[in-house]
């Protein structure tokens, strides 16, 4: 397999990245939901916080990563013959979707915990994996901004669920009903 995409295939380079953030970002989403919902002790509660804007900063970086080698990799295999334009349309329209909420999530999780009244309050920053600390785009304890921006991360994350379930069952539907190519260019095939 080359590292480099073709008009049949994507390259290893491009799956690697596909792959890591699928994984990363279920992941996240997991954590997300298992940390607001499950969670009762505030130390563990603070714990699984800092680990989730760590991840989170990691599947920005990713993102842009995604979007720079997706600039300098012009070729991407095309619609299958057989696959109606509709549906084509759709697949595009779900892609940009989820490109906009692989950067929408991790900055609307920045600015909320950047916002926070516990930020000030607790002296806590946002830090990444303990390493550096992020800076923060305005003065922490707005709890207005923290509210909006809590509100865009817990609908963009119901968003984010939603486009997911569509783009692996599209995905499943090619290979199990149509037989086609589609997820094998992202998987295993050439």
């Amino acid at each position: 397999m080359q590292a480099v995409n073709t008009t049949e295939s994507w390259g290893w380079i491009t799956r690697l990245i596909h792959w890591v953030m699928a994984v990363l970002i279920l992941f996240q989403l997991g954590m997300g939901l298992y940390m607001t919902n499950a969670v009762d002790d505030l130390l563990r509660q603070y714990s699984l916080t800092q680990t989730h804007k760590s991840w989170g900063f990691v599947v920005f970086v990713l993102a842009v990563l995604r979007i720079v080698w997706r600039l300098v990799q012009r070729k991407s295999p095309g619609r299958p013959d057989d696959m109606p334009v509709w549906q084509w349309t759709v697949a595009e329209v779900t892609h940009k979707i989820l490109y906009l909420m692989m950067f929408i999530m991790p900055l609307s999780g920045w600015a909320m915990s950047a916002a926070s009244p516990n930020q000030d309050l607790l002296n806590m920053k946002n830090m990444v994996f303990g390493v550096w600390e992020m800076p923060d785009p305005w003065v922490p304890g707005v709890k207005s901004v923290e509210a909006f921006f809590a509100s865009v991360h817990w609908f963009g994350a119901l968003l984010l669920t939603a486009i997911l379930l569509a783009h692996a069952g599209a995905a499943i539907k090619h290979h199990l009903i149509n037989r086609d190519d589609v997820l094998k260019r992202m998987t295993y095939g050439r």
